[in-house]
């Protein structure tokens, strides 16, 4: 009888926030003045607004102190799990994007991070399927980050 071993997907995945809040002048500003107060730094962040509601997607380097934080100062929020990749230049986009199309996994959105170890460019990517993205992206050489390889 022959086993067959997959590999599972490693924990400590990267945790993205969604933060739902009205969209008036300083929202942004307090809610990172608010993290960054109790030293939970901004890796990676990008906001989607309307007249009325802004949803502000951030990941940090400290999720369980901004789930707490998020939580005792009144923001409305969700918590999902981002694949994040790292490029090694901008060149790489185009194998990137082939990579998706060729596993056939939906791209919602997706986002630069401010930090650039190494001089790598890191990528936050909300798709259909985490797993098969991870497994495509590994499988044409890009490394997929875990939350201990993007906090400090």
């Amino acid at each position: 009888m022959t086993t067959r071993v997959s590999r599972a997907r490693q924990p400590d995945p990267v945790t993205q926030f969604s933060v739902f809040t009205e969209n008036r002048m300083g929202r942004l500003h307090d809610l990172i003045a608010m993290l960054g107060s109790h030293s939970v730094h901004v890796l990676g962040l990008t906001v989607l607004d309307t007249t009325e509601t802004a949803i502000i997607r951030l990941v940090v380097d400290d999720p369980q102190a901004a789930r707490r934080l998020l939580k005792d100062n009144g923001f409305a929020f969700t918590a999902c799990e981002l694949l994040v990749v790292e490029i090694d230049a901008a060149t790489q986009l185009p194998q990137l994007m082939a990579a998706f199309l060729e596993a056939e996994v939906n791209v919602n959105y997706m986002y630069c991070f401010i930090p650039h170890p190494q001089g790598k460019s890191i990528l936050g990517v909300s798709m259909e399927d985490n797993e098969v993205g991870e497994k495509v992206l590994t499988q044409h050489g890009f490394r997929v980050l875990r939350q201990s390889d993007v906090s400090r």
